[in-house]
């Protein structure tokens, strides 16, 4: 293993190495865990930076939104980029994703793991594993990412690496049986000075700068490693049948072999290091950089997976080949427009070059690419397979699209995405002026770009209808809102979403609606008799045509037909939208010069509004499929909380291997409005949660 030592004057210039020597390291856990922290001390040691970053003075390479800054948090996915010299004389690249690690922004995490080669989880040593943990594991996992776990906060008070390790190998059920600790502290908390290396079985002690030298193991913790060695040493060599034949027969692999042997595990998603560092300090985290870079898997050894229509299509990370770049985030920039971020899956992008994008089939031109540093941008002439690259000014190119050297109109391929996560709280939008209204739509469509878990719709409400904006948590949203503000010049206010009540008839009625003015000249006559009853629930609306001996010409029935959408539409007593109506139209008259469609339009409209007012309605709530997967030991908690929302528990599920069970219940969506934040706060952030429309049923009376 070679220690991290000053960048290459290569890349000092300005140029970058071969997409080779880079791996794309997505660093993801729980919010607090160290990972921007971790992040400054990887660009610090290896040369990248004179100076770490702290995140209590916003001066963080990868935290650079006014927004995050504000709240001393990362809520959008950071880049930074770092190169230094391997033992061999090659460059070794790092680029680093830093992804958030509150709930609301998970989405920056499947961004981030979508083209990353290795997920670094990361661990507080003196908070363990927390929701953030798991919830990062999982996705890590569902999207099929070699994992590493390094345990960061190795200074603080309360670390206890131990207790971590061991908290990891019940929390993330099968596969912690395979966790592999190459490394122990030497010494914890305010006395943690340096690293034990498991294979090597040496000592290094560091200074305050995160240099290291040789120091001798102290005989405890000498002890501790060797067992530890003699364990981590016959799980490897058993994933490799001639170094367990030779291990077996005496001859021990020395620390290369091994490592090169769990490296083909990491890749295959069969062994998880686990490495241990202090960002703060900076102890350990040069060896961190290096095992990063050794362990994950080169772009050129692990095919991506993209989808060529429906059909699963791998694509090599060869240099030569035909270009393809999978654009993995998008973000308005107030002075450069949007700037798209890419990685190259294969080929060479250059620089004023053209590809396809492979949604819409428009040709784009690249206008200077660019590295992304943080908040910088370092002009490149290219970007070769594997490497990670920025161009602005890209027209319809959203977050998740794939751009190919094919020729313009080509379309068909989008890259592999998991499972969309639900935008399940929402907020109303009303535009403060004419002016904000007049740019709302735009730019709330540029946001939903950026980020795919915003979701904009409009919802029927009494008064006229409503901009809702849905996300991920009441944070999300208000950091949306902010941006919308600070970017794109819109000012909103904000109100609870609307539920999208109906009203259906309560009883069969009969009636008829009459336009007559016959005061001279051309004037306007139709007379529309109708019945009308309701309908089971989901049935929506029926027209039945009872007409006979033309009362009413065929040709006004569809103008009769449009009045009766529109009476439905404007709503009934209630003023919600009528569903759930069989109109039966039996009778009617007509003139030969007075009728015409408008005034069949609006008799047929005034019949069935009588209808209404005659039977009265019956206001229709909307109820909501919720399934909710949380620990065993909080089902009780959900399940009271779900009795207490009006809510119908129609089935249990489990538990899994993991020890989580789901919930599936039947609630109103009146109940629903905070239930996102509600849950998150009843089960410390453990729940996993989908919402799905299901069906209407008669709201209660108040």
């Amino acid at each position: 293993m070679s220690s991290a030592s000053t960048q290459t004057q290569e890349t000092a210039a300005g140029g970058a190495p071969p997409g080779s020597f880079v791996r794309v390291v997505a660093l993801v856990g729980h919010g607090g865990a160290g990972k921007t922290t971790l992040a400054e001390a990887l660009l610090h040691v290896t040369g990248a930076i004179p100076r770490p970053g702290r995140v209590e003075d916003g001066s963080t390479v990868t935290d650079t939104e006014p927004e995050e800054i504000a709240r001393g948090m990362s809520l959008t996915l950071g880049v930074a980029h770092t190169t230094w010299t391997g033992p061999d004389g090659a460059p070794r690249t790092l680029t680093l994703l830093d992804a958030p690690g509150h709930p609301d922004f998970a989405g920056q995490v499947d961004t981030a793991l979508a083209v990353a080669d290795v997920a670094a989880v990361v661990v507080s040593a003196a908070d363990g594993v927390q929701a953030g943990t798991r919830a990062a594991w999982a996705a890590a996992r569902e999207a099929g990412v070699p994992r590493v776990v390094v345990v960061t906060q190795e200074d603080k008070a309360r670390a206890d690496f131990q207790a971590v390790l061991a908290d990891l190998r019940t929390s993330l059920g099968a596969d912690g049986d395979e966790l592999v600790p190459l490394e122990l502290p030497v010494g914890e908390e305010a006395a943690f000075h340096g690293i034990a290396d498991v294979l090597t079985e040496a000592g290094y002690a560091y200074d305050d700068d995160g240099h290291h030298h040789d120091e001798p193991l102290t005989d405890a913790v000498a002890a501790r490693e060797h067992a530890l060695h003699v364990e981590v040493t016959e799980d490897i060599v058993s994933h490799d049948d001639a170094q367990l034949e030779a291990y077996l027969g005496g001859d021990e692999p020395d620390a290369g072999e091994l490592e090169r042997t769990l490296a083909h595990e990491v890749a295959a998603g069969a062994a998880f290091p686990v490495l241990v560092a202090s960002g703060l300090t900076r102890t350990g985290v040069d060896r961190v950089a290096d095992l990063l870079w050794e362990l994950a898997p080169p772009a050129a050894e692990r095919d991506r997976t993209v989808l060529l229509g429906d059909e699963p299509v791998a694509v090599a990370a060869d240099p030569g080949g035909e270009a393809l770049a999978h654009v993995f985030r998008t973000v308005a920039d107030p002075f450069v427009g949007q700037v798209s971020l890419f990685r190259v899956l294969s080929g060479t992008v250059r620089s004023g070059g053209r590809l396809t994008n492979a949604s819409t089939g428009a040709t784009e031109r690249l206008h200077g690419l660019f590295r992304v540093q943080g908040k910088d941008h370092h002009p490149v002439d290219t970007v070769v397979a594997g490497e990670v690259g920025a161009v602005a000014k890209l027209v319809g190119t959203p977050s998740g699209t794939l751009l190919w050297a094919r020729p313009a109109g080509a379309t068909g391929a989008r890259p592999v995405a998991p499972p969309a996560r639900q935008p399940a709280y929402g907020l109303s939008l009303v535009p403060v002026s004419q002016s904000d209204d007049d740019r709302m739509s735009t730019a709330l469509a540029r946001l939903v770009a950026e980020d795919p878990t915003l979701l904009v719709e409009r919802v029927a409400a009494p008064g006229g209808d409503a901009t809702v904006l849905r996300g991920l948590g009441d944070t999300h949203l208000a950091v949306a809102l902010e941006r919308l503000d600070r970017v794109f010049g819109v000012h909103v206010t904000t109100g609870p979403v609307p539920v999208a009540y109906r009203e259906t008839l309560a009883r069969r009625a009969q009636a008829e609606g009459k336009v007559k003015k016959q005061s001279g000249g051309h004037g306007q006559f139709a007379v529309v008799d109708l019945r009308a009853e309701p309908l089971p629930r989901g049935a929506g609306f029926e027209l039945v045509d009872k007409v006979v001996g033309g009362a009413i010409p065929r040709s006004y029935l569809p103008a009769v037909e449009k009045g009766l959408h529109d009476a439905l539409a404007a709503g009934g007593p209630h003023g919600y939208p009528v569903v759930d109506v069989r109109v039966e139209v039996y009778d009617g008259k007509a003139h030969s010069v007075d009728s015409s469609e408008m005034a069949f339009r609006t008799a047929a409209a005034a019949g069935l509004r009588e209808a209404l007012a005659d039977a009265g309605t019956v206001v229709l709530e909307p109820v909501s499929r919720v399934v909710v997967t949380v620990p065993s030991e909080v089902q009780g908690a959900v399940l009271t909380d779900l009795s207490g929302r009006r809510g119908h528990v129609a089935a249990t599920e489990g538990p899994d291997d993991a020890g989580r069970v789901s919930v599936v219940a039947s609630v109103p969506e009146a109940e629903l409005a905070r239930y996102v934040l509600d849950l998150r706060s009843l089960t410390a952030g453990q729940a996993e949660l989908t919402i799905e429309p299901e069906r209407y049923d008669v709201a209660p009376r108040h």
